[in-house]
């Protein structure tokens, strides 16, 4: 069988692109479709898959996403972008701004003029019980891992994120990579969690690692980015338009929110490119 396929992405965080007509000839679920080809060893290589849902009544179009272990994420906004392009580029929509039903809820990506792409990634979710995160305050959270207390963040941007800026010059890749995966899995987080490590450069500018839920290391993480910069605001640390640096490149995140109104919304502007088109067998 021959199955279409495309791959993009946005700052190195990287999809796999299928349509549900080529999804069907696998004749398997789609999380089982997502391992096999985000597999980089045996199959494409990608963070995640990402299908096209044209049946949606209340938005433009919707997806399905899952993350390269199968599992599915609410959302994904490096994801998002590059879902934009293709199906602006692929004529199943037919307006550069448009709506997309998602698992957190309805999104909005406007296709810039000069080729960037802006997402509407509504309001940060700070509730506890919403985000999910057991403790009953979420802010400043001291969590203990490997005989190392860190202070953290957690919000939800659709997903759960556990935001940490760190004041020492440490290598923000090492300490994703040491301590990312027993935060991630962290008995403060029912659903999991995703986990940034930051150096504050300035009020405008920052530099993140992530540990992504479902995924590990990733060159960037849309989400990720969103909610730093919302948890950099609420602490007093970072202006409402900040530049975040990434392993895989820029983007920049503005929110209009204050500590004592934190219900503006979010928006994330970035790239999205493709990688190749191709026939798999």
């Amino acid at each position: 069988m021959a199955i279409k396929i495309t791959k993009m992405q946005g700052c190195g965080n990287d999809f796999v692109i299928l349509d549900y007509e080529e999804f069907k000839k696998m004749n398997c679920e789609m999380s089982e479709a997502a391992k096999k080809l985000c597999d980089r060893n045996f199959g494409i290589g990608a963070d995640g898959l990402i299908i096209p849902n044209t049946n949606t009544n209340d938005t433009d179009i919707g997806w399905d996403f899952y993350n390269s272990d199968g599992s599915t994420a609410q959302m994904c906004g490096n994801g998002m972008r590059c879902f934009a392009k293709y199906v602006y580029d692929k004529s199943l929509v037919d307006k550069k701004e448009f709506t997309v039903k998602t698992l957190a809820g309805i999104m909005t990506p406007q296709i810039m003029d000069d080729g960037q792409i802006r997402v509407n990634m509504s309001k940060p979710i700070l509730e506890s019980e919403k985000i999910p995160f057991l403790p009953n305050h979420n802010l400043n959270y001291k969590i203990s891992v490997k005989n190392r207390i860190f202070e953290g963040n957690a919000i939800s941007m659709g997903n759960p994120h556990f935001v940490i800026f760190i004041k020492d010059d440490e290598n923000l890749l090492e300490l994703a990579k040491k301590y990312g995966p027993e935060i991630e899995l962290g008995a403060e987080f029912p659903e999991k969690t995703n986990v940034e490590f930051i150096k504050i450069k300035s009020y405008k500018k920052i530099e993140l690692c992530v540990w992504e839920r479902g995924c590990g290391i990733t060159l960037a993480c849309g989400t990720g980015a969103c909610a730093s910069v919302v948890a950099g605001v609420l602490n007093g640390l970072l202006e409402n338009s900040v530049d975040v640096i990434l392993l895989g490149g820029t983007v920049n995140v503005t929110w209009n929110g204050t500590p004592n109104k934190p219900d503006g919304d979010v928006f994330l502007t970035g790239p999205a490119e493709y990688v190749f088109e191709a026939i798999l067998n």
